[in-house]
């Protein structure tokens, strides 16, 4: 079975794309953000997948990748096409190659016309093909730098793409409507820049008359790309990206997919007063058969928002619930409050008496 996931980032509107061999657990993603690489990470340990590749459609003018980041946190390998002349990759791309991961496989089609280095992956069934920014739904890239050339990218999407099965599910690289994908024969009939009767003349006059602004990123991102996103100032740049993180640094946490930093019960335990325990149950929960955590500090979920001024800001807080669920979203009215150094307590204090930690009122569950 095939794992897929779709992931977006809404600052460049580039779709980013995980894919996995559910038996082996072996995974690859295309296109990765250099501003999600941690929502991307958490993705892909929470699925239980090994990365093996972060691959490039092209070198990206608008964003810069998360590839150089990815393959320092999850020892994963960098390929793109070998036409872009990259700096850093560890396999450079060619047509006709093939991208293992497990059983199934990514096929590499050539389709410069946006860039000279411009690529398509291509599932192993030809079920799905991944066009960067070659082929959009109902449009295409721009021809107007990079070593762009509209002919060039006519003849390409015609030969490699359009070629494809006419159910083949196409996924670009970016969208700016919302529209997440088509497939080979809605583009042959309704594209309107390279389907029905056009031909390549008239592609390449539409392309010819286009007057789109410059990339607003153009100018840092595609240098920074040339090298797999490796900023010349790690921490700055990493900081830059996730500024939420270098609040963080006070103890070892976890980021979920689901956009929650935790901490887990043995490491707050090592954390003592360090920290403050904030309890969000009722106070019938406070002091009922679970118990709470000694110098906890009740506040009901309800009354937090008009009620944060009586937390310190001068230690983290750890909110504290049940199972996790109302601690999460007190980390929400805990942001707002300006208080960011917070993080939840995986698994709440079901998980907590069920490792056999300490508690003050609480029952024996023996």
């Amino acid at each position: 079975m095939l794992i897929f996931r779709q992931l977006f980032d809404p600052a460049s509107s580039t779709y980013t794309y995980l894919l996995g061999d559910a038996k082996s657990g072996v995974a690859v993603v295309i296109d990765p953000v250099f501003e999600q690489v941690r929502r991307d990470a958490a993705l892909i340990s929470e699925l239980g997948l090994e990365l093996a590749w972060s691959l490039e459609t092209h070198v990206h003018a608008d964003h810069v990748t998360a590839g150089w980041l990815l393959r320092e946190r999850t020892g994963c390998k960098l390929a793109l096409a070998e036409a872009a002349g990259p700096e850093c990759a560890d396999r450079a791309l060619a047509h006709g190659d093939r991208i293992a991961f497990g059983a199934r496989y990514l096929e590499v089609r050539a389709t410069p016309g946006h860039t000279n280095g411009c690529l398509t992956y291509v599932l192993d069934d030809w079920s799905r093909a991944f066009t960067g920014d070659c082929l959009l739904v109902r449009g295409s890239g721009r021809t107007d730098f990079q070593q762009g050339d509209a002919r060039l990218l006519y003849r390409s999407v015609h030969a490699q793409i359009f070629s494809l099965p006419k159910d083949c599910l196409l996924y670009p690289a970016h969208d700016y409507r919302g529209l997440t994908a088509t497939t080979v024969e809605e583009e042959r009939h309704f594209n309107p820049r390279l389907g029905g009767a056009i031909g390549e003349e008239d592609f390449a006059g539409f392309m010819r008359n286009m007057s789109l602004p410059h990339p607003k990123k153009i100018d840092l991102a595609v240098p920074a790309n040339l090298k797999c996103g490796r900023p010349a100032d790690v921490g700055a740049a990493e900081a830059a990206a996730d500024p939420a993180a270098a609040e963080q640094d006070w103890a070892p946490l976890t980021y979920t997919f689901a956009g929650i930093w935790e901490i887990q019960p043995e490491t707050l335990e090592e954390q003592g007063n360090r920290v403050q325990i904030l309890d969000v149950r009722e106070a019938d929960e406070f002091s009922g058969p679970l118990g709470h955590i000694e110098g906890a500090m009740l506040i009901p979920l309800g009354e937090l928002a008009r009620r944060t001024s009586e937390l310190g800001r001068d230690r983290p807080i750890v909110a504290v619930c049940r199972s996790g669920a109302r601690s999460a979203q007190a980390l929400t009215i805990l942001r707002q409050a300006g208080l960011n150094a917070c993080a939840n307590l995986a698994g709440g204090m079901l998980r907590w008496r069920a490792d056999g930690r300490a508690v003050e009122a609480g029952k024996s569950l023996g």
